[in-house]
């Protein structure tokens, strides 16, 4: 299981586009780097990975599951509606959305909650609401925010890790 973070490391270090570039013809000098769209690039890097790892169970993976979820990551991102109430000790954030948009919030702000709290080790309350969802962060007010509900989403490095088990069909938290 220490090789996959170690893989992970390595594949992106490089853009992914990089491990398709012709080194030896020097092709990959000046040429295109980017596979142009970040749910794409997402969905290249983990099966890169699924490719070179002689262990991979075909029989389970689940890219569609990914990509599922890779679609939820960029609808919370570009269409959630967030109120933010500052209070002295964090804020109080109320994500809100369209319903293919609130599906999205209800599958990942209550999932990444313990992620936020394990990494930060601020108070992080998730609330139910019938239109949306609420996050309740206190800690250190300052980061919190100044981060906001967005960057506070992105706290914890285990976004690459659980993409790598979604892929392979494992239970996923999201």
């Amino acid at each position: 299981m220490r090789l996959i973070p170690l893989l992970l490391a390595i594949v992106m270090a490089a853009p992914v586009a990089a491990q398709h570039a012709h080194s030896a013809t020097g092709h990959d000098m000046g040429g295109p780097q980017e596979t142009g769209q970040s749910a794409f690039a997402a969905l290249a890097e983990i099966v890169a990975i699924l490719q070179a790892d002689p262990e991979t169970d075909w029989e389970r993976v689940d890219i569609d599951g990914l990509r599922r979820h890779l679609v939820d990551m960029d609808l919370l991102t570009q269409e959630a509606v967030v109120t933010r109430t500052l209070r002295p000790e964090g804020a109080r954030f109320e994500i809100r959305g369209t319903p293919r948009v609130l599906e999205a919030i209800r599958a990942m702000v209550p999932a990444h909650a313990p992620f936020l709290a394990a990494e930060t080790g601020w108070d992080v309350v998730k609330e139910d609401l019938d239109d949306g969802v609420a996050l309740n962060v206190d800690g250190d007010a300052a980061q919190i925010q100044g981060l906001g509900f967005f960057g506070l989403m992105t706290i914890g490095a285990h976004h690459q890790e659980h993409h790598l088990m979604m892929a392979k069909g494992a239970a996923s938290h999201h």
